[in-house]
């Protein structure tokens, strides 16, 4: 097991923010945990999905977030999924993984097609990716848990991708601190400029909200605690355009 561990949250297409995180990535004492939302909203959905399978293959944990869930959903239901895709920042991905106007130029069955034709390896990694991962006493995790359940484990995929009040709200009895992203901090804090660390019950959430021009982290934790909060801070504003 390595000595520390670095988690990454919610890139959500950010190239050049997920590339400054990672200068500080080191392959022999870091355990990299990417915790979901690589794609989506950002203009560099691509490039950032086919850098984390590069770094699956390095050794890193990429987990499945929502994004990558309604990614999935759409290439398997075109017709139906398309409407709700755009609508959470898919048109980006399909322009970054297609060319800059596919989104008029093609029916959602023939593009996702053509996605699937094209990135096959790629897809394939995402319908493999796991929904938590536990280091020591550490749960990394993109949503968070069900909480009212006697096993955490039992929480149900869905719960993994998309919980939110009940898991910030409830008492945490799981003996883990659980890490996790999905939810950015400005939420949790109820203040719109707010992009520090969220702390409660042993909850850490790092969902900065680098999308919507808040900052990105990546935190490195050893057995004891939070040894070092890297943020960058986005210049990114996304906004609905599909």
């Amino acid at each position: 097991m390595e000595k520390y561990l670095f988690v990454i949250s919610d890139i959500h297409g950010d190239l050049s923010l997920f590339k400054s995180l990672l200068n500080d990535y080191d392959k022999q004492s870091h355990q990299l945990v990417l915790i979901g939302d690589l794609l989506d909203r950002g203009l560099n959905s691509k490039e950032c999905l086919l850098l984390g399978m590069e770094l699956i293959e390095e050794g890193a944990v990429y987990l499945r977030g929502n994004h990558e869930q309604l990614f999935l959903d759409f290439l398997k239901d075109p017709e139906n999924r398309y409407s709700n895709y755009l609508l959470n920042g898919g048109g980006e991905t399909i322009e970054s993984m297609l060319h800059k106007g596919a989104i008029d130029e093609y029916s959602p069955t023939e593009i996702s097609l053509m996605i699937q034709t094209r990135y096959k390896q790629l897809i394939k990694c995402l319908e493999s990716l796991p929904y938590y991962f536990e280091w020591n006493h550490y749960l990394c995790v993109h949503a968070g848990i069900n909480l009212l359940l006697s096993s955490w484990k039992e929480t149900t995929l869905r719960d993994f991708l998309w919980i939110r009040g009940k898991f910030h709200e409830l008492p945490n009895k799981t003996s883990k601190t659980i890490v996790f992203g999905h939810t950015p901090t400005m939420y949790l804090y109820k203040k719109s400029e707010e992009t520090r660390l969220w702390f409660s019950d042993e909850k850490i959430g790092i969902d900065g909200g680098g999308v919507y021009g808040g900052s990105v982290h990546g935190v490195i934790f050893d057995k004891a605690g939070i040894v070092q909060d890297i943020e960058y801070k986005s210049e990114y504003i996304w906004e609905p355009r599909f």
